[in-house]
């Protein structure tokens, strides 16, 4: 039975009994008729009218301001966002200053964590990277130096940030651009340029995200690993990437070596070393990466030791702390322009002050990226000298202000300042391993081999052990052509695993200078190279490349899809080797040697009718009709990354093992002059003859090696044409090589 329902609780209009609908109402006794009258629903109808109602007269009334409640909350939101950014950035994994879904991700274990400093050894990031560099002049660039950066990066003295113009480089009509990559070949003395460091304090840097002061080659996205089998596509593995922006790393299977199917390719000592050392490659690898396990666990240690934050401040300084502080977070939020002047006006109240010169260094250098000025950036460079060579500066800051500005002044392409820059660290701190490798460094990307032959000979001296110096100076012997005297301190440079010696080129030219002893185990250095996600293969060691493009050695006409360009060629064969007989007929000394050292023996002349997709227009005088016959075909022409040249050789003649530099061109051979035997080319593990009349296309950035045994002389035609799959865009952009 329901209880009775209070009077002090309910209104007689509720005591009443329940409608004849409800039949437990009904039924009940006496007492039962005080229940209530009206069902949930109808409770629920009344609320929802009085809500509407209400929500009417608010509206109507203008009871609320609900503009400054909207506001309220949008404060509310920023200000919360801020206090847990704040907190949060503790956790912040990819150092761009928060938290966010990427650095959970890292947190969690699904994605490695980024470093917020780069080492030594590690790639130049984004960003003043930017700012327009020139590819410079052959006859100004280094062997070390052309290596060390991506190909078509222009000097800020060649070519304005804004300027789209760009100043046509000399050509060598010798130079081979196969050997920019394989052949460390100093070139002649770098010329000055319109800056030149008056005093200590025109000492010079640049940008550590924009030049890697090690020399390691920019390492980009990886894609799918090789599959080095002749007969199938090839796909790049982890190697520099110039299509665009990099992608994280997918785990692809590692591809197997292909077994010899020629005799040629196993006199030339390729093939058959690969699969013979595999196990040792496997071994070898893990005992690597043990090492290097545990010399990063210890740097790890060593670094949290040692670890202490500069002392930037001297005595004087401390005294307008607040305001130095103040400044440097107006600069550390990005409000660039206002840090600059709070910078600029404490340097103009307190002028010995090395932190506000620094200050105001760091907000130039900030501002000059921001706008992408060179103007700004040279303005960085003075001003982070002024900061050093303040009396009262500390060592702390004198060492971050030059060390910056050497980096920036190799970022405007002033070789010669950074040079006097880092001299200058060096006999500031002459204890100091790693400011004299940088040393070393920075006089091979000036060209001067000799100059940092003498620094690491330097650094070996105390420093036995130091890898970083052994792979580098092992660099300059083999570029002096010292090919078994550099094995060593390649060998043990790379075996080290310091910061900086993980680096393409130097398992390059280690390879390289084994294949040339004759050492079989060449084949694995290049596999470890691979591995490590410098090579696409094996075989295929190219260093500049665009990922994704369909990678084979040998073509047909068809698969390139340049057969107009190759029945031109055919049908007019005989004119171009009548104009290349001539040439060599009134001048035989037009055809430069190959000066590369690419070659065991023999002689090997070359006369360049087009570089880099620019004319001769002295060498097309002497061959008007064979130029006039490519100018209609725009893939070879146009080629950036290429050459069009008539290539004499000699009976005797034998060219190294080599590759190309990228994977952005193919190469068309058109037998001109060929004895019936002697003449040989193999490509990979396939061996192949010329043919007077007949176009041969092979990919040259994969290994591959030239006998020239016959009685009398050969004479080859080659054009080299973008690689079919590149988009317009791709070949209007890509940078020259």
């Amino acid at each position: 039975m329901a209880p009775k329902k209070s009077p002090k609780t309910h209104s007689p209009k509720e005591a009443k009994p329940p409608s004849s609908g409800s039949k437990k109402a009904a039924g009940g006794d006496a007492g039962a008729g005080t229940g209530a009258k009206y069902s949930a629903f109808t409770w629920l109808a009344v609320l929802a009218l009085l809500g509407v109602w209400s929500s009417v007269a608010v509206v109507y009334f203008d009871i609320v301001d609900y503009d400054s409640v909207i506001a309220r909350a949008q404060e509310f939101r920023s200000n919360f966002s801020q206090v847990l950014q704040g907190k949060l950035r503790a956790y912040d994994a990819d150092g761009d200053g928060d938290f966010d879904a990427e650095d959970a991700k890292v947190l969690l274990g699904l994605k490695e964590k980024t470093s917020r400093g780069r080492g030594r050894g590690q790639p130049p990031e984004d960003g003043p990277a930017e700012l327009a560099r020139a590819q410079e002049p052959a006859e100004e660039r280094s062997a070390y130096r052309r290596a060390a950066r991506p190909p078509g990066e222009e000097s800020a003295e060649e070519r304005p940030v804004a300027s789209t113009a760009e100043n046509s480089p000399a050509m060598s009509e010798a130079e081979d651009a196969d050997s920019e990559i394989q052949a460390a070949v100093p070139l002649p003395a770098f010329v000055e340029d319109d800056f030149v460091a008056v005093s200590a304090r025109c000492l010079s840097g640049e940008d550590a995200d924009a030049v890697d002061t090690s020399g390691v080659l920019v390492e980009e996205a990886s894609s799918q690993e090789t599959v080095v089998e002749s007969a199938k596509d090839l796909t790049s593995s982890k190697w520099t990437r110039e299509d665009g922006p990099s992608a994280e790393a997918e785990a692809e299977p590692r591809s197997e070596p292909v077994e010899a199917q020629s005799e040629t390719a196993g006199e030339s000592g390729g093939p058959p070393a690969v699969d013979s050392a595999k196990d040792d490659v496997t071994n070898s690898k893990s005992t690597q990466d043990e090492e290097a396990a545990k010399r990063t666990a210890a740097d790890e240690t060593k670094g949290k030791a040692k670890k202490k934050k500069a002392k930037l401040l001297n005595a004087s300084d401390k005294s307008i702390k607040a305001e130095l502080d103040a400044a440097e977070k107006l600069r550390k939020k990005g409000k660039v322009e206002a840090a600059l002047r709070a910078f600029e006006t404490l340097v103009q109240r307190h002028p010995e002050s090395p932190r506000a010169h620094y200050g105001k260094a760091q907000a130039e250098d900030d501002l000059a990226e921001k706008q992408r000025s060179n103007d700004m950036l040279q303005k960085a460079i003075g001003s982070y000298g002024d900061a050093a060579e303040l009396p009262d500066a500390t060592p702390d800051l004198v060492r971050a202000a030059l060390k910056r500005r050497a980096e920036r002044q190799q970022f405007l392409g002033r070789m010669r300042g950074a040079v006097a820059t880092l001299e200058r660290l060096v006999q500031v701190f002459p204890e100091d391993v790693g400011l004299k490798n940088d040393l070393g460094v920075a006089y091979l990307l000036l060209g001067d081999n000799k100059g940092a032959k003498k620094v690491y000979e330097e650094v070996l001296a105390v420093a036995p052990g130091d890898g970083f110096a052994k792979v580098h100076y092992g660099f300059i012997l083999k570029s002096e052509n010292k090919i078994a005297e550099s094995i060593p301190f390649l060998k043990e440079g790379l075996e080290s695993g310091e910061p900086g010696t993980d680096d393409g080129r130097f398992y390059f030219h280690l390879g390289d200078a084994l294949q040339r002893v004759g050492d079989q185990s060449a084949y694995r250095w290049y596999q470890l190279g691979h591995e490590r996600g410098h090579f696409a293969s094996v075989w295929q060691r190219s260093l500049y490349n665009v990922d994704g493009l369909k990678a084979q050695p040998w073509w047909t006409p068809n698969e390139t899809g340049y057969t107009e360009l190759v029945k031109a060629l055919e049908k007019n064969w005989k004119t171009i080797r009548d104009e290349a007989l001539a040439v060599m007929d009134r001048n035989t000394g037009q055809f430069v040697p190959e000066e590369e050292n690419l070659r065991e023996k023999g002689e090997w002349g070359q006369y360049t009718l087009w570089q880099q997709g620019k004319k001769s227009a002295t060498s097309c005088q002497a061959a008007p009709k064979t130029c006039s016959l490519l100018e209609r075909f725009p893939e070879a022409t146009g080629c950036k990354r290429g050459q069009i040249k008539l290539s004499a050789m000699r009976p005797g003649t034998h060219v190294w093992p080599h590759t190309g530099p990228t994977n952005c061109r193919l190469r068309m051979h058109l037998g001109l002059v060929v004895p019936k035997r002697g003449c040989r080319i193999r490509c990979t593990d396939q061996t192949r003859e010329w043919e007077e009349g007949k176009v041969l296309i092979f990919d040259d950035s994969f290994e591959h090696e030239v006998w020239q045994d016959a009685d009398t002389l050969r004479l080859i035609f080659i054009v080299d044409v973008w690689h079919p799959q590149l988009t317009a865009y791709q070949r209007q952009t890509l940078s020259a090589i």
